[in-house]
């Protein structure tokens, strides 16, 4: 049985009415499954193979992608779920859908739209899933959109906690259909958020150690990580470097979970939480890492900034993927008439033609968004 402060059930609140074959649904975890149906069936999530998470696709087939970095945060959130006595397929599915949004080229490439829709409202990767999952993605000839149930909405919405001033495509979709933007998420969408921040500190210090943008010997002095590895190497002098390093995100990733899971436990006794109802009006996250947990990953998050995000192979790739984002948005906005079908139509005013634009590229992969720079013979 699951925690009382769980989400049990969805209240059956889809945006469109869903019919489904009986003798089908008393096999399913109410929506939740079909929500997961959906998703892992979507070409937005299909996409993530190929869309950047920091190395650019095309740089070695064993960096991690949008796609792994989603399962990864999706087995987290499944994990810190099942020990926590919560709704672990809800947990999964807003790890799997929180990525959907991301355009080509990882953040470089949502910087870049930003820039370009500046006039136009800007561009966020949150905003762009929200249309994905509500207007873009084709799924059904009954609607638009993937048509999922409100918790799974307010949780992909809101996995990084309340949004008191929502962008314009929050807000007008908020005012169809009511989120409770000012209330905390669920803590199913909380524990997603926390997944977000180990998978991605864990694997970014895999991806960067085996590219060679810094050594084991430039880590020992991380809190936690350092300790890790000193003990790795205490115990297996001999280890190949592939296998250490492994190893330690093994060791790193069960470390802090199970900080997760001790802290937010605690954070639930002394609150005498019992309630999803209480969960959404706490003033801070229930789940969280532990203080001491806390420092350590911004630490790590501090020494990838310096020496993985900033490093100059990467800020290379950076800058170029942003002037392809920029080029391909003035070619498009340009020739509105080289726009997918599906994406030039109901085009008025420069508004909705900058949107169609902003679409169309958001939804590109890195290898598309190549292949439309060459065949449009783009200078880049």
């Amino acid at each position: 049985m699951l925690a009382s402060f769980a989400i049990k059930k969805s209240i059956g609140n889809h945006y469109f009415a869903e019919t489904v074959n009986s003798s089908f649904s008393q096999h399913l975890n109410l929506n939740f499954d079909l929500d997961y149906a959906k998703i892992i069936n979507s070409t937005a999530f299909r996409r993530l193979q190929y869309k950047t998470q920091v190395f650019v696709n095309h740089q070695g087939d064993h960096y991690r992608t949008r796609l792994t970095h989603s399962l990864e945060v999706a087995y987290i959130a499944r994990f810190l779920a099942t020990e926590l006595n919560i709704n672990k397929v809800l947990a999964e599915n807003i790890a799997l859908a929180h990525d959907l949004g991301h355009p080509p080229f990882g953040h470089a490439g949502e910087d870049a739209l930003n820039a370009k829709m500046h006039s136009f409202g800007g561009f966020s990767h949150n905003d762009h899933t929200l249309k994905i999952i509500t207007q873009i993605e084709n799924y059904s000839a009954n609607y638009a959109g993937l048509n999922l149930s409100w918790e799974m909405l307010e949780g992909v919405i809101k996995h990084n906690g309340k949004i008191l001033q929502p962008s314009a495509v929050i807000a007008n979709y908020n005012q169809q259909f009511d989120l409770q933007l000012h209330k905390n998420p669920s803590l199913e969408a909380q524990i997603a958020s926390l997944a977000d921040d180990i998978a991605y500190n864990n694997h970014d210090l895999e991806d960067g150690l085996r590219a060679n943008l810094f050594q084991v010997s430039d880590i020992l002095d991380l809190p936690l990580v350092g300790n890790v590895y000193r003990n790795l190497f205490a115990k297996h002098p001999n280890l190949k470097t592939e296998i250490l390093i492994c190893e330690a995100k093994k060791q790193l990733t069960l470390a802090m979970m199970l900080d997760v899971i001790n802290q937010t436990k605690e954070n639930l006794q002394k609150l005498n939480i019992t309630t999803f109802q209480q969960i959404q009006n706490q003033e801070n996250f229930i789940a969280s890492f532990s203080p001491e947990m806390l420092k350590i990953q911004q630490q790590i998050k501090a020494f990838l900034l310096k020496n993985m995000y900033k490093h100059p192979l990467v800020n290379s790739m950076t800058q170029n993927a942003k002037k392809i984002i920029a080029d391909l948005f003035d070619f498009y906005f340009a020739n509105p008439h080289l726009l997918a079908d599906n994406f030039n139509q109901n085009i008025s005013n420069k508004q909705q033609l900058a949107n169609a634009v902003c679409n169309y590229i958001a939804g590109m992969t890195d290898r598309f968004a190549y292949k439309q720079q060459i065949e449009n013979s783009i200078n880049s």
